[in-house]
């Protein structure tokens, strides 16, 4: 696994962590949530990368 794929996938699961703990994610909606949480991370780190 490259380090970004890495970084992705740990600021990801902090965020859910914290969506969890305040109440504002289900299990319902788990997934759905990761997917958009992980896409707009993985997208950022692209974008920031490509600024350097």
């Amino acid at each position: 696994m490259k380090k970004e794929d890495e970084l992705v996938l740990k600021v990801t699961k902090e965020i859910v962590v914290k969506f969890i703990e305040v109440g504002r994610l289900s299990v319902n909606s788990f997934q759905e949530v990761w997917d958009n949480i992980y896409r707009s991370v993985r997208n950022t780190l692209k974008e920031d990368n490509s600024n350097d």
